[in-house]
């Protein structure tokens, strides 16, 4: 019972300071500095198909993709239109398997190509480059 009252009381101080200073006194610092220039990368959401599968089941296509985004003006309307893009490219992943073949493996070069095609109709100008985390067909 005296371990719970003397670590309440070691906390007390902690929270009175943090209700009275606010959450940058109780963190230790005040201002945050800037870490540096953002990233250019811009993570889109993962995309998935309905495939069929050789043995006549359904399946499932999965691609992870971002963009390489260096222009900070380009990169700014590429993350304003993440709804846009991901409908675009949702558009093109779904009429690519529909159209695939049972059992045969996705065309990288293919969908990157179409992709990238999408990301520049979007975007209205050329500076984002799609990038490919991950392909997968389960």
């Amino acid at each position: 019972m005296r371990r719970r009252a003397f670590l309440a009381l070691i906390a007390l101080p902690a929270a009175v300071l943090s209700v009275v200073a606010g959450p940058a006194a109780a963190s230790g610092g005040g201002e945050k500095k800037a870490a540096g220039p953002a990233s250019p990368y811009v993570r889109m959401p993962i995309l998935t198909a309905t495939v069929r599968k050789r043995n006549g089941k359904r399946g499932v296509l999965t691609v992870e993709t971002g963009l390489d985004v260096p222009d900070p003006k380009v990169r700014e309307l590429a993350e304003a239109s993440t709804p846009r893009l991901r409908a675009a490219y949702f558009q093109v992943l779904q009429t690519y398997a529909n159209g695939l073949a049972p059992g045969a493996p996705p065309n990288a070069d293919f969908l990157g190509r179409e992709l990238q095609r999408e990301t520049d109709r979007v975007l209205g100008r050329p500076g984002a480059r799609l990038l490919f985390g991950t392909i997968l067909m389960n």
